[in-house]
C-alpha cells in the first residue's frame, strides 16, 4: 500500500528501510523523502516506526 504518495513510497518499502537501520522519521525522510513535500504520510511512517520498536525489543549492554 502506498504510504506517501507525493513521492511513490510504499508501506513495504518503508518497513525494509527500518529493517536496515533507518530508526527515525529524519532518516527516512533523508532515505526515501517520506513525509517532505506535504507531510499527510507522517502519522503512518510514525506509525511503522512505533509497531518496529514494539517488535524488535532493544538489547542492552551489560554494564
Amino acid at each position: 500500500m502506498y504510504v506517501c504518495v507525493c513521492k511513490a513510497v510504499t508501506d513495504k518499502q518503508i518497513k525494509s528501510a527500518i529493517s536496515n537501520g533507518y530508526c527515525s522519521r529524519k532518516d527516512l525522510n533523508k532515505c526515501l523523502g517520506v513525509g517532505t513535500v506535504c507531510g499527510k504520510c507522517s502519522p503512518h511512517v510514525k506509525q511503522l516506526l512505533d509497531e518496529h520498536r514494539v517488535q524488535t525489543p532493544i538489547m542492552w549492554a551489560a554494564a
